[in-house]
């Protein structure tokens, strides 16, 4: 089931483009961005293909002088990396963008990790690899999922092992699942 949904979501994803994706991405980013205003660390995926837009949020978050964390694959396990403008990237094996450096084991007040579709108690669809919930499952940031409000859904249920999100941040607006995030 959630394989045929993984599709569906790559789909509408695919088709939602041109000025309407751009209109969105740019409210998506500035939903993020005044509602984490005094946020000072983010762990943020640099997205690719139909993925919410993050190479913007990324260029705002760097030059108002916030800490920014790339995530990188280790085995089956997923690393904060710092990122500053014009560090090397290099493809990973699944065509992803990822930092090289060292990993970083302090303290991210922010996780922004991108998601397929999410459900209304806050668990995300993510691509099926587990990267994610291995990461959050261990980390007390703010948990924000960013997406396209047509990903909101009641479509499926969480797996035992899903780590829920705190907050969804759509083009639309800000749905809040758990814990107070609105500092860290």
């Amino acid at each position: 089931m959630k394989d045929d949904l993984r599709y569906k979501y790559k789909i509408k994803r695919k088709f939602f483009q041109h000025s309407r994706r751009a209109v969105a991405d740019g409210a998506v980013a500035d939903n993020l961005l005044n509602y984490f205003s005094d946020a000072r660390s983010f762990f943020i995926y640099f997205s690719f293909g139909s993925e919410t837009d993050t190479h913007g949020i990324i260029e705002r978050l760097l030059a108002a002088d916030r800490e920014v964390y790339l995530p990188r694959v280790e085995g089956k396990n997923m690393v904060a990396v710092r990122y500053r403008q014009g560090d090397e990237l290099k493809k990973s094996s699944l065509g992803v963008s990822e930092p090289v450096g060292k990993a970083y084991e302090g303290k991210i007040e922010v996780a922004v990790v991108p998601l397929l579709a999410v459900n209304e108690n806050g668990y995300r669809l993510g691509y099926g690899g587990g990267f994610y919930d291995r990461y959050l499952k261990n980390s007390p940031c703010v948990r924000a999922g960013i997406g396209y409000d047509f990903q909101l859904t009641d479509e499926f249920i969480a797996d035992e092992w899903d780590e829920p999100l705190d907050i969804f941040i759509s083009e639309r607006g800000i749905y809040r699942f758990g814990k107070s995030t609105h500092t860290c």
